[in-house]
């Protein structure tokens, strides 16, 4: 396991509002997660299936994003880090090779990038991050069980060939959550860990909570107005 260390000791004390939410659809959550979004982390195709997602808003001010991107992305991954340690998963956070630099496929589990959360050399964890307005938003997807390919049957290929070849690549680049710890999990167990993560890496208290109305009322704003609209969706 690559060294783990909380290096909580760096950072003030501070409270976050923790908010377990409940399944909702997609351009909910999109709703939900900011107020201007076509994914602006950018990154390929996720299937937000049988996974646990992660979303965590901050001021760039803040010590535990200081840096340029990659530098807070490796902050913020500490806390996951720190959370699937506490399940016993063989987690490693490092540099990606060559070939995934200039890799073009579809999939987001197709290759892993840049200091993204591999077990057992296989892409476990998918992140990314965006800066606006003096915040920093970044948001994950970690697959906790299932048929992690499956995702090619949800996009266009040009033959079946070729989204035969692009699911062999996924089966054989990724894993999820249950098969990097050789047993079920369920998201309970997985969200209780990563909170704890957070907090044990981060010298984070997290206080359980919920969207206030005026938050639920501009969600549903922009579900409405923006992300069910094909404009926005289907925009090149």
């Amino acid at each position: 396991m690559t060294d783990n260390s909380t290096h909580s000791d760096t950072y003030p004390p501070t409270v976050w509002r923790l908010i377990v939410h409940r399944p909702a659809d997609g351009p909910t959550n999109m709703a939900i997660d900011w107020d201007v979004v076509r994914r602006q982390t950018g990154g390929r195709a996720i299937l937000h299936v049988d996974e646990l997602t992660y979303s965590i808003s901050i001021p760039q001010s803040d010590p535990r994003v200081q840096g340029d991107l990659v530098d807070s992305y490796r902050h913020l991954s500490r806390g996951l880090m720190a959370g699937l340690a506490l399940l016993e998963a063989p987690v490693h956070s490092e540099q990606a090779d060559r070939d995934a630099h200039g890799f073009k496929g579809p999939v987001c589990f197709e290759v892993p990038s840049d200091y993204e959360i591999t077990a057992y050399g296989h892409k476990l964890l998918g992140s990314a991050q965006t800066r606006r307005d003096e915040m920093v938003l970044q948001h994950g997807a970690l697959p906790l069980r299932g048929d992690i390919g499956r995702i090619c049957d949800a996009l266009a290929f040009d033959t079946e060939a070729a989204r035969e070849k692009a699911r062999a690549r996924v089966v054989e680049r990724a894993i999820t959550l249950g098969e990097a710890l050789g047993r079920a999990i369920s998201f309970e167990e997985a969200a209780a860990a990563l909170a704890e993560g957070f907090c044990q890496a981060l010298n984070v208290r997290l206080e359980e909570g919920a969207l206030s109305e005026a938050e639920e009322t501009r969600a549903e704003q922009l579900r409405v107005e923006k992300y069910t609209a094909e404009g926005w969706t289907a925009r090149q």
